[in-house]
């Protein structure tokens, strides 16, 4: 079984060999890495990357998609020979981590747990900062282990999933939270199965980001979210702008919405000495440690460079007087859930008038 994982990035060296490592360990054989304006080396160190046979990088340049550069990304992955070669398929962020709870942890042990799954949805677990100030170069797996509830009612955000789905000609291209193109004599067929282990309704197969709310949705797998990270970390993350919207930077509305901290949740370092051996395996070529230690050094000089700027030095300044975000119960939640569902369902009426 080949299963790729595609990755669109700027700027995120730093945190690169921990993913790799991590999904590797997991049980994914490949890796599609996009990367654009990178000031840090990153795409350096996508190069050598490549070199030593353990992914394939492409740049992904410009002109861009109207919909965003990592909309553009994935575009250009949609034919990539190793999307014709592969038999699952799962896009994610550089801030995303697969975290399996069944057998031994792995992706086929998932896939055993779901043999007549076509999709099955990986539903978010926010992970907030809980109070960490400074960027350090350490798995942020470890760091960061406090996080949203495990049912959540809103933000309803925080309930958005990212799909694992089969390559059988069924979705025709990657996109970023499912696939698209589906093939209209093969759709009606598909079936979509949630994180918990259940079936999902047949308008998944077509549409759909959000898992149901107010339910848990973890059981078998759940995809650790690690938004924020050290405040540090945010300043770099604001100054680069959205994954879709470069322009559009982030501020203390994206934060609150994801600072939760409630929880405690280990879960994944169940498979922290496999990712450390595979991390290990990596930093043995002098070539790639020097250039992960480059983009570590980049980040820190990034910080300080930031900070000469009021507008970065008022946010940093926010985020440290800000506390952990409190998840809304679901009576707090109820009246928000309604007016959004209504919203939804008069922007639905308006497109089908057009």
């Amino acid at each position: 079984m080949r299963a790729l994982a595609i990755l669109t990035q700027r700027n995120e060296g730093a945190f690169l060999l921990e993913w790799l490592a991590h999904h590797r360990a997991v049980g994914f054989t490949d890796f599609l890495v996009l990367s654009n304006d990178c000031q840090d080396g990153s795409d350096r160190m996508l190069d050598r990357l490549a070199e030593l046979g353990v992914l394939a990088h492409e740049r992904n340049l410009p002109p861009y998609d109207k919909a965003g550069i990592q909309f553009s990304g994935l575009k250009r992955a949609a034919g990539h020979p190793l999307l014709r070669q592969a038999d699952w398929i799962l896009p994610l962020d550089i801030d995303e981590f697969v975290n399996i709870h069944v057998g031994d942890r792995s992706l086929a042990a998932l896939l055993a747990a779901l043999p007549d799954a076509t999709a099955i949805t990986l539903t978010w677990r926010l992970f907030g900062n809980a109070g960490v100030v400074a960027y350090a170069d350490h798995p942020v797996t470890a760091q960061f282990t406090r996080a949203a509830p495990a049912v959540i009612h809103w933000p309803w955000r925080a309930a958005m999933f990212k799909t694992l789905y089969r390559n059988d000609g069924t979705y025709g291209k990657p996109g970023i939270h499912r696939p698209r193109a589906p093939d209209p004599g093969r759709v009606d067929s598909a079936r979509w199965f949630d994180g918990e282990g259940r079936e999902l309704p047949t308008r998944f197969r077509r549409t759909g980001l959000f898992s149901p709310f107010g339910r848990p949705n973890h059981r078998l797998v759940q995809l650790n979210h690690y938004p924020l990270g050290a405040m540090q970390s945010y300043v770099l993350k604001s100054d680069r702008g959205r994954a879709v919207h470069a322009a559009d930077r982030l501020g203390l509305d994206y934060w609150v919405e994801r600072n939760f901290c409630s929880d405690e949740d280990r879960s994944i370092l169940a498979l922290a000495a496999q990712m450390q051996a595979e991390l290990d395996r990596l930093l043995a070529d002098p070539v790639l440690a020097g250039l992960h230690r480059d983009a570590v050094a980049w980040r820190h000089a990034r910080f300080d460079t930031l900070m000469q700027d009021e507008e970065m030095r008022a946010l940093m300044g926010r985020l440290q007087m800000t506390p952990p975000s409190r998840a809304l119960d679901r009576a707090e939640a109820a009246p928000l859930l309604a007016h959004a569902m209504a919203a939804m369902a008069a922007r639905a009426d308006t497109r089908a008038d057009d």
